[in-house]
């Protein structure tokens, strides 16, 4: 496998929203991938039709690129291993399913799914295996010719995998080292459904073998999975060409204890999606990172920081910083709990690396939403300039930089109404006819200025400058006060000035 070239895929069900958990699977395969010069490709595993979901596929995608993992091979882009969805490939399985039948190593079962309800009624925790399968009615069980002649009518079935007995399988993973399994602990799994469809099981070896997969890795979810697969990899043949696994670890709930759910983000309030998902069927929708205001640098930043570190004390990373220093053996083989307040550090890091222009286009339409056309993109960088340090996500450009944009609608009062007198009223109105007398409009001359009238009329300067800020933005936030009355100019501030003196005085 050493010669061959890294061929590493993403495989997803299109069953809805796609969790945080997949999209760190799809980074670290396409980090791999990136870092050998191999190929990273998506295919779509849709063949349980009863879950599939209209658009699930559609926003799969979109996720994918919006994060910027964008894959060399897929439906959409198509490829050598055509066709990538494994609906259009229903034909391929079933040859080697009868195959593994014909070798002794599956079998056809005809139990209905009453009789399969009623076995685990009567068995607790029943398993379909080497225990019970020959009290079931299978090909093992049933005689020769009542089995030719129940495929001859066309009898629905399944063939599943006939799992051996009293034997150890293994494998050695890259991330966990050796690990083995007793067969007597795993069931006959189904590899070929009644529709013709194959389960997880069987296209996931077939797919991975003839796309020729060298590098598997997946959730450790699946590790209870592997016999069956290792087994089939084995029974088909193909064991030297089987790809190296990795089973990458949980993402775990804030307090460590279990995987972290849709349930979890919703009580917890945080998003567990790359982007909003609604649900076509019930309408439901489940937020997402992008929509809540993440960048997608930063979504994958903390993402790779979610059972990897680099071992140094390095943590905010670009793309091409990742694909150099990733390695599947640093990554943990314990769950990473998921913190959200780091999630939003990563974001805060990501918006101030970032420059002006390159924010430009994402702060933009959060703008929009709120009804402020951007008609000036100097003006807007320079906005951006100003106030990037302030936000922790993109959604903060619109508190911490709308009032460049248009006056504030609301003042907060109680800053200044206790403490306002007749005094500040005359400052207030003396500062605006020397604002509109004066032949310089920077920030260090301006201030100067303020701090010289101030001191002409009696006035701290502190009792003056919070009324100054309000008056400008509304409140008791935003950068120096005299950043903002340079970027905003002299008319918009005198008139801001005259607005906000109706208001406190009223």
């Amino acid at each position: 496998m050493s010669n061959q070239k890294v061929r590493v895929r993403f495989a997803p069900s299109p069953t809805g929203g796609l969790h945080l958990g997949g999209v760190r699977t799809v980074l670290f395969n396409y980090l791999f991938a990136k870092q050998h010069n191999g190929t990273f490709v998506l295919r779509i595993e849709d063949t349980d039709q009863n879950r599939y979901v209209e658009g699930a596929e559609a926003y799969i995608l979109d996720c994918l690129k919006w994060c910027g993992l964008f894959p060399d091979e897929s439906p959409e882009i198509g490829g050598p291993f055509a066709p990538y969805r494994q609906s259009e490939r229903k034909a391929l399985y079933r040859e080697y399913a009868e195959r593994l039948v014909a070798q002794g190593h599956a079998y056809y079962a005809f139990d209905t799914p009453d009789e399969l309800e009623q076995k685990r009624k009567d068995v607790p925790n029943f398993q379909y295996g080497h225990a019970y399968r020959n009290e079931m009615r299978n090909s093992l069980s049933l005689p020769e010719h009542e089995v030719d002649k129940l495929l001859d009518e066309k009898v629905p079935h399944v063939i599943r995998i006939k799992m051996p007995t009293d034997e150890t399988v293994s494998f050695t993973d890259m991330i966990r080292g050796f690990v083995s399994f007793d067969t007597n602990l795993s069931d006959d799994k189904v590899l070929l459904k009644a529709d013709g469809m194959p389960t997880y099981h069987l296209a996931v070896v077939v797919d991975d073998y003839l796309m020729q997969i060298t590098h598997a890795f997946r959730g450790e979810e699946w590790l209870p999975s592997a016999p069956v697969h290792l087994l089939l990899w084995e029974y088909l043949g193909w064991k030297e060409q089987m790809p190296q696994w990795a089973h990458l670890p949980l993402i775990l709930k804030p307090d460590g204890h279990g995987k972290l759910s849709k349930r979890d983000g919703a009580r917890l309030g945080f998003p567990v999606y790359a982007m909003n998902w609604t649900d076509p069927k019930t309408g439901e929708l489940t937020p997402g990172f992008r929509e809540l205001g993440f960048l997608p640098e930063a979504f994958n930043n903390l993402l790779a920081m979610l059972g990897w570190n680099a071992g140094t004390d390095q943590e905010v990373f670009s793309l091409d910083e990742l694909i150099q220093q990733f390695s599947i053996e640093r990554v943990n083989k314990s769950g990473a709990k998921f913190d959200f307040e780091k999630a939003k550090w990563f974001n805060a890091e990501w918006i101030k690396r970032l420059s002006a222009d390159e924010l430009k286009p994402r702060v933009v339409p959060i703008l929009n939403d709120k009804g402020i056309t951007v008609s000036d993109e100097d003006y807007l960088v320079k906005v951006i300039d100003l106030v990037k340090d302030r936000c922790t996500l993109l959604t903060d450009f619109y508190q911490q930089g709308g009032y460049f944009f248009e006056a504030p609608k609301e003042y907060d009062l109680n800053a200044v109404k206790p403490k306002w007198t007749d005094a500040k009223t005359e400052f207030f109105n003396t500062l605006s006819e020397s604002l509109q007398a004066a032949s310089q409009w920077e920030a260090t001359g301006l201030e100067a200025d303020f701090k010289a009238l101030a001191e002409q009329k009696g006035l701290k300067i502190g009792d003056v400058m919070l009324p100054f800020r309000v008056m400008l933005v509304g409140g008791k936030f935003g950068p120096h006060v005299f950043d903002i009355v340079a970027l905003l100019g002299k008319e918009e501030t005198i008139r801001r000035i005259g607005l906000a003196l109706k208001e406190f005085t009223a």
